[in-house]
């Protein structure tokens, strides 16, 4: 599968983003997907996951309650929406996938889990 991230911009601290990722294929709904994000100097780092049917998502603590994870599997997409942004949630946001149904509360943070990655998606928020 292929994966392309967009979204991404400059916006002021306290305002909302919704990114979007758009992925190639007949089989999305086969896949785990996840968020992660690197900001400049730093590891890359999670930011929340959703299963194949949607039905199931889990995030990091510094954006839980603030992010929120969708996806529409008969458009082939997956989006965050981002809100009340602060200027530590600057970064470069990726998305990436796993191929497989796992079951509900199998959440997968780890960047190492995933197979495939898209190209990534710069959010910058200003103080």
């Amino acid at each position: 599968v292929q994966l392309q991230a967009s979204g991404g911009g400059l916006v002021q601290a306290g305002g909302s983003l919704r990114l979007s990722c758009a992925a190639s294929g007949r089989t999305f709904s086969s896949y785990h997907m996840g968020w992660f994000r690197q900001a400049p100097g730093k590891e890359r780092e999670f930011v929340g996951t959703i299963n194949w049917s949607g039905g199931s998502t889990d995030y990091a603590d510094s954006v839980k309650g603030r992010f929120i994870i969708s996806r529409v599997n008969a458009a082939n997409r997956v989006y965050l929406e981002m809100n009340s942004l602060k200027p530590e949630d600057t970064a470069v946001y990726y998305c990436a996938a796993r191929y497989g149904q796992f079951p509900a509360g199998q959440s997968m943070p780890n960047p190492s889990f995933y197979s495939y990655w898209g190209q990534g998606t710069l959010v910058t928020v200003s103080s």
